[in-house]
């Protein structure tokens, strides 16, 4: 196939196959691009702006990550004019078809993909991914970024972006289906690392520019039609994405349980940072030295019951958000693990509990005033 592009750039000679599938599906990378070239029959659904939809003609997927430098904020400023064009164009470099080629794009580095594979019998699923939510993780429901009126591009910093490849044989809407089970395992996946929303105090399920591609085998004599949680397939999906998913967040930020384990990382979802706790610390009663408060804040942060009666603190301020616990009763609960708070971080005083807690205060601000008093008298 000739390249219509000015001043080529060749992406195809860099790629170097990392994975093959049972199916004969092959996975490759370069630099900028993760390629899934597909044997013939194959059908697919794939939420692209680049020949996406159903599709049973497609030869090949893939997930680039685009140079994007300077304030280039909108599809006009990439390559081509379009997203669309974009893809046209990076497909052609990457030595593919672009009639018969989906491309999804993102900013996280293809080094970083994961993968994973499962499989039972004659099932077999495997799960290519690249994530990141650190910047644009959400929460659905959260206040939005941006409202569309004309298609424009948004310049992020995180996308999960996750290609399904599947060796049975699916129908258009079990492939859709594939969909909302493999969303479900992405969202399983950063809730059990607590991942915050960067638009409200809630934990992600996702970030605001998820892509997903699923790939069905239509030469297989094995149909299935039931690709939710109940099934096989769907605890196959499931086991896949949650994988690949959990592996994808750790490798370019170090997202992981033992990241996680941090009293100021739980708290970074309701805007508690340092000098939050030295604001109130600074005016309370105790040695106040910045430097030495600090130092002692990030030390008592990582004592894992530290961390532990935090997460319970804080999910009953979640539960109280959700309507599930009133508040003066969610409150009156949180003081009541806050004064054994003492005892627990083996300080071997009691503050008097009447000057430091007030239901009347916020659960946060609470939790802060006997912390800091535990900081400063632990020196």
């Amino acid at each position: 196939m000739t390249n219509p592009i000015n001043n080529e750039i060749d992406y195809s000679k860099d790629l170097q196959l990392i994975f093959e599938t049972s199916g004969k599906e092959r996975v490759f990378r370069c630099d900028n691009s993760v390629v899934v070239k597909l044997p013939p029959n194959r059908n697919s659904i794939t939420v692209s702006n680049f020949n996406g939809g159903y599709r049973e003609d497609v030869e090949s997927i893939f997930n680039h990550q685009p140079k994007l430098t300077g304030n280039k904020t909108k599809s006009c400023d990439l390559e081509g004019g379009s997203i669309y064009e974009y893809l046209k164009i990076t497909s052609c470099r990457l030595g593919l078809n672009p009639d018969k080629t989906a491309g999804m794009m993102t900013a996280a580095n293809m080094k970083n993909a994961a993968i994973s594979n499962q499989s039972f019998r004659d099932i077999d699923v495997t799960a290519i991914v690249t994530a990141g939510i650190e910047v644009n993780g959400g929460r659905a429901g959260d206040p939005a970024s941006f409202y569309e009126e004309d298609s424009g591009f948004e310049k992020v910093g995180g996308t999960i972006v996750t290609i399904l490849i599947i060796n049975a044989n699916l129908s258009q809407s079990t492939l859709a289906r594939v969909i909302m089970t493999a969303t479900e395992a992405k969202s399983v996946a950063i809730q059990q690392l607590m991942a915050p929303s960067r638009y409200s105090n809630g934990i992600a399920t996702g970030s605001g520019t998820d892509q997903i591609s699923v790939i069905s085998n239509m030469e297989s004599k094995n149909s299935i039609h039931n690709a939710g949680k109940h099934s096989k397939l769907g605890e196959l999906i499931g086991k896949c994405v949650i994988e690949a998913t959990t592996e994808a967040l750790e490798k370019p930020t170090g997202l992981c349980p033992e990241t996680q384990r941090d009293m100021m990382v739980r708290l970074d979802r309701f805007g508690v940072d340092e000098n939050a706790f030295w604001n109130i610390a600074s005016a309370m009663p105790g040695v106040n030295k910045k430097p030495q408060f600090i130092k002692g804040l990030r030390e008592f942060s990582k004592n894992p019951s530290v961390v532990a009666m935090t997460a319970s603190i804080l999910h009953i301020i979640d539960e109280i958000n959700w309507g599930l616990i009133p508040e003066l009763s969610g409150k009156k609960s949180a003081i009541a693990i806050m004064k054994t708070l003492p005892e627990i971080a083996g300080i071997e005083t009691s503050p008097d509990f009447e000057l430091i807690l007030n239901e009347r205060d916020s659960i946060i601000n609470n939790w802060i005033k006997i912390t800091q008093w535990c900081i400063k008298n632990n020196f």
